[in-house]
């Protein structure tokens, strides 16, 4: 089983490397870090990435993950992406997004009409995209699964574990990771982080 993980310039680098975590470590799979070229990626806050392939030497990946970003316009404007999720999807077996990654996956045109998630502070560009936006962590609609923000990834990458694999290999990923989050506040969502700090966080993130 061949999974390709999309790599572009300043990628948010926890929604590919939590369920790169997850998915890698699956037996029978193969995986494939895929960008526009072999150059090496830099995602936001720094961290290099090679990769692996380039989206010319993948053309039938088995299941697809594309990270988001928070200058999520850019790799838009590129179209590089888009044109090769356009080119790869119907023949996936899943194709999945984290974060703002699912705006992507709308300009290939993959979420017209279906049902999405996505980071809560781009839900508005996401519709006006074609997607019917939901605010749950994870969405699955057929062969598509869209994750909300950022570490939202591990949930949806543990999902396809269990579609996969089955529940209890999923179960036994989640233990071996030790996925039990306790954080220490509840700010996680707008709708429970007080009304300033999701203003600044809107400020700070300009959408």
């Amino acid at each position: 089983m061949e999974l390709a993980f999309v790599l572009y310039p300043n990628l948010t680098a926890l929604d590919l490397i939590g369920p790169y975590e997850v998915l890698g470590h699956q037996e029978g799979v193969r995986v494939r870090f895929v960008a526009a070229t072999r150059d090496p990626v830099t995602a936001d806050a720094g961290l290099v990435i090679t990769p692996s392939a380039t989206f010319d030497e993948v053309d039938r990946p088995d299941v697809v993950v594309v990270p988001g970003s928070g200058t999520w316009q850019a790799p838009l404007a590129d179209g590089v992406v888009a044109r090769w999720l356009r080119a790869v999807h119907p023949t996936a077996t899943w194709t999945t997004s984290v974060c703002t990654g699912s705006t992507l996956l709308a300009e290939a045109g993959i979420l017209d009409g279906r049902p999405a998630t996505t980071h809560w502070a781009v839900r508005d560009a996401l519709a006006a995209r074609g997607a019917v936006v939901r605010t749950d962590r994870v969405v699955r609609d057929g062969d598509v699964i869209t994750a909300a923000g950022v570490s939202a990834g591990i949930d949806m990458a543990l999902t396809l574990v269990g579609l996969i694999w089955g529940d209890d290999r999923a179960r036994f990923t989640q233990l071996a990771v030790e996925y039990a989050p306790e954080p220490p506040y509840d700010s996680g969502s707008p709708e429970t982080a007080p009304p300033e700090m999701v203003a600044l966080a809107r400020s700070l993130m300009r959408t």
